[in-house]
């Protein structure tokens, strides 16, 4: 502990997360988290805030956002939180977190689109094979359901 933060290795982070080791040093060396200390020996150590903003980070790669992308926000959300940020800095910050959430609706848009096209084709190749058994697949509640 440090001055009364938890520091974890980037293993626990990683077990957190879900993140690899790999993609967590890489995240660090594109600048878009930083350990709060290492350790003696140079291991790496995150607080909560660290972990945080991995969590955050983390649905942006399926979204399609570009490491740039990420760390504009980041960089956005880092002003909108800054006790030195000038009105103008956070007018900025407060348009680019608002455009990174209008392409992440689109996205989120696009994609439940292209599932239900994916979710047609499964269908008709079962139309195609009428003796095919039917073929499990994720209801939209979450429960493990038949598609026919």
């Amino acid at each position: 502990m440090t001055g009364g933060t938890a520091l974890v290795h980037i293993g626990e982070v990683a077990e957190r997360t879900g993140l690899s080791h790999r993609t967590i040093r890489y995240y660090e060396e594109m600048g878009l988290v930083e350990p709060a200390a290492r350790t003696e020996g140079g291991f790496r150590l995150y607080d909560a805030a660290g972990i945080e903003r991995l969590l955050l980070v983390m649905p942006m790669k399926p979204l399609g956002f570009t490491i740039e992308e990420i760390r504009d926000l980041l960089v956005a959300l880092d002003v909108l939180t800054g006790p030195e940020s000038t009105e103008d800095g956070r007018a900025a910050a407060r348009a680019v977190v608002d455009r990174t959430r209008a392409t992440a609706q689109e996205r989120v848009a696009e994609l439940k689109a292209a599932t239900v096209r994916a979710e047609a084709f499964t269908s008709r190749l079962g139309q195609l094979r009428p003796d095919a058994a039917p073929l499990p697949v994720q209801a939209r509640d979450g429960r493990a359901g038949t598609r026919t």
